[in-house]
């Protein structure tokens, strides 16, 4: 299975957002956003930037996130099982769905390793070549970015998709304010297939000094 990793400036990891965002029209082409695109991008976008049914190639079925050094799952979800009818999809829902909160303990921006591991269903086309692009903000600040490439699935399959994150040291000054502003991390997760935008996600963190992992509330 393909693995990536980043050694990028401080961790974000994200949270529910309940800011207000801009939805995308039908008619907005989601072709003229490219990765060259978002890569440029040092501010979270204003709302979605392709349709919320774009994605008819693949399927999220389990999301997990550990701590590296100690194994440790601190976030996992795991859809219930199904068969997936690729001809008549699930239907897609609202903008709300395609954001969500996470709340972890505030140690996590002490931890220096973040593995994360994705398993997700391809339709019976394949996917020539599949592309995650995620940009992480603090106060609306660009902190970090990721590009990760898996390349091409065949179709049919289930694949598992692991990106290993090594974390930069973070001061205590700024760990403080991350943990004194909930909701002003968060990030951007652009899914390209040939470059063409088919999945826009956003998300908020929060980070608490004690008590139990929130499980993510979209």
């Amino acid at each position: 299975m393909p693995k990536t990793s980043s050694k990028p400036p401080p961790p974000t990891f994200s949270s529910r957002s309940k800011a207000p965002t801009k939805p995308m029209s039908k008619s907005s082409a989601s072709s003229n956003i490219t990765p060259e695109t978002v890569l440029k991008y040092d501010k979270p976008s204003e709302g979605f930037l392709c349709p919320i049914d774009a994605n008819k190639y693949f399927e999220f079925l389990e999301f997990r996130i550990r701590d590296m050094e100690s194994n440790k799952i601190i976030f996992e979800v795991l859809r219930p099982s199904h068969e997936i009818d690729w001809t008549h999809p699930t239907p897609p829902g609202t903008d709300d769905t395609r954001t969500i909160t996470y709340t972890f303990l505030a140690s996590l921006l002490a931890t220096p390793t973040i593995g994360t591991t994705l398993v997700f269903a391809v339709c019976p086309q394949g996917i020539p070549n599949f592309r995650m692009i995620e940009r992480h903000y603090f106060k609306g600040r660009l902190i970090k970015g990721f590009d990760f490439v898996f390349g091409f699935c065949v179709p049919g399959s289930v694949n598992t998709w692991e990106a290993v994150y090594e974390m930069p040291e973070i001061s205590q000054e700024l760990q403080q304010e991350m943990i004194a502003s909930p909701d002003e991390t968060t990030s951007d997760s652009f899914y390209f297939i040939d470059d063409r935008l088919v999945m826009h996600t956003k998300a908020l963190y929060r980070y608490e000094e004690s008590g139990e992992n929130d499980a993510g509330d979209s």
